[in-house]
């Protein structure tokens, strides 16, 4: 009698799409940072009047992976593939768009953002335009036959 062949593989990181999401939002809040503040408990502002966060960084495709604990960006797009979790992932996703998005319009980040955009995520391509006027004296004749 032969044994069944079971498949092992690991169990799902995640059973719930509210399980994800928690964690999700943890990595959001992790990116914005901490705030500045001094021994008076007042939040230091810049010279605009907005406050300064230290440890901030951009929220990414790779890094929302890793927060997740997953070992790559592939993973998550796995589990976006699942019915329970697509809405979950594709949101999170598009917050990391948007982020990348709005950085277009500041100078310092819009490189970095143009990389990312057209590189995780659908319709972010650049298009060029080329023309080309080509004049050529060159005469083709093409005789048909009723011969196979």
């Amino acid at each position: 009698m032969a044994k069944k062949q079971t498949r092992a593989g690991r169990p799902p990181t995640y059973k719930t799409a509210d399980e994800m999401q928690a964690v999700i939002d943890a990595y959001f809040a992790a990116c914005r940072g901490r705030p500045l503040v001094g021994d008076d408990g007042k939040i230091f502002t810049d010279k605009e009047g907005k406050p300064i966060f230290l440890d901030a960084h951009p929220p990414t495709v790779t890094g929302l992976a890793l927060a997740l604990g997953f070992t790559s960006r592939q993973a998550l797009l796995n589990y976006e593939a699942k019915a329970e979790f697509v809405d979950t992932v594709a949101r999170a996703k598009s917050r990391v768009e948007q982020y990348a998005e709005e950085r277009l319009f500041d100078r310092d980040g819009a490189n970095g953002a143009k990389f990312s955009l057209e590189n995780n995520f659908e319709g972010w391509k650049e298009k060029r335009h080329v023309e080309a006027d080509v004049k050529s004296d060159v005469n083709i004749s093409i005789e048909l036959t009723d011969e196979p």
